[in-house]
């Protein structure tokens, strides 16, 4: 074998070794991409807002901490409008008021903005700046395993079926 030949598999290998770099960079990348942190589920309840009346018994909390459900875990603008529109419905069904309903339906789509920094925006679980996403099998695996963990503790509140 000469030297001409030597150098030219020595290209080839060199050649397909970076090859291989590159689409190992490209996979782990994807990988890194693709499950972000997800931080343990968490509600405040009502937010800005009471979580009960000031003037009767009547409790909306429940609505609440199930819109908090979808909130923490996010996903595309059009998950966000079908959950404000649930939380619209329970507080309406739980009020019989439909001018407290709207009102909290206002308050969440005016201010539950994904791009706001806010602890209450949409996605809230994730890091800031996701925006409107849908989740991906691995992250929706992880919003699974988190509520586990939380619905596990010892006395949490459990949304209604």
């Amino acid at each position: 074998m000469n030297l001409s030949g030597v150098a030219h598999k020595f290209y080839l290998f060199f050649k397909m070794s970076m090859f291989l770099l590159l689409i190992n960079m490209l996979l782990s990348a994807c990988t890194t991409a693709s499950i972000q942190s997800l931080r343990p589920f968490s509600s405040d309840g009502c937010s800005l807002f009471p979580d009960r009346s000031l003037i009767d018994s009547t409790d909306w909390s429940m609505c609440c901490f199930e819109h908090d459900l979808s909130y923490w875990q996010g996903g595309t603008e059009q998950n966000r409008a079908q959950a404000d529109s649930v939380f619209k419905q329970c507080i309406l069904k739980k009020t019989g008021s439909k001018k407290l309903a709207e009102f909290m339906y206002q308050g969440v789509r005016l201010g539950g903005s994904p791009w706001f920094p806010t602890w209450y925006r949409w996605g809230y679980g994730w890091k800031y700046r996701r925006g409107y996403k849908a989740l991906n099998e691995a992250e929706k695996k992880e919003v699974r395993k988190q509520l586990q963990i939380y619905f596990n503790r010892k006395n949490r509140l459990t949304p209604h079926p």
